[in-house]
């Protein structure tokens, strides 16, 4: 099955990090996104290169930025693929973001 992995971060979280804080960080996520078991992922730019776009009554609106005001934003994601949750808990509970005010969320991926 795969899971993916939605990372939620604290605004502001990173900014007031060191850079040396900042280059261990980087190098957390990027060890997880090359486990064998990793199917991808990326990093998302930040909540203000959004564009919203909702239909309201067969009109098109635009918004630029985020959908919502959140205490969190959706930073970026991992897919794995394994056989139960179990294993795919235990690297969410890695993910940097997780322990720096943030979340994430794990979700089964519908197999079409």
């Amino acid at each position: 099955m795969r899971y993916a992995l939605l990372i939620n971060l604290k605004p502001g979280a990173w900014e007031a990090l060191s850079e040396d804080e900042r280059a261990s960080i980087s190098g957390e996520y990027t060890a997880i996104g090359n486990e064998p078991a990793c199917a991808g992922g990326a990093q998302l730019q930040g909540p203000e290169t959004a564009t919203t776009i909702r239909v309201q009554e067969g009109q098109v609106l635009t918004t630029d930025g985020p959908f919502a005001d959140t205490k969190e934003v959706f930073g970026g994601y991992f897919l794995f693929d394994a056989d139960d949750i179990d294993p795919v808990l235990d690297v969410a509970a890695r993910i940097p973001a997780a322990r720096m005010g943030g979340s994430v969320e794990v979700r089964p991926v519908v197999e079409r």
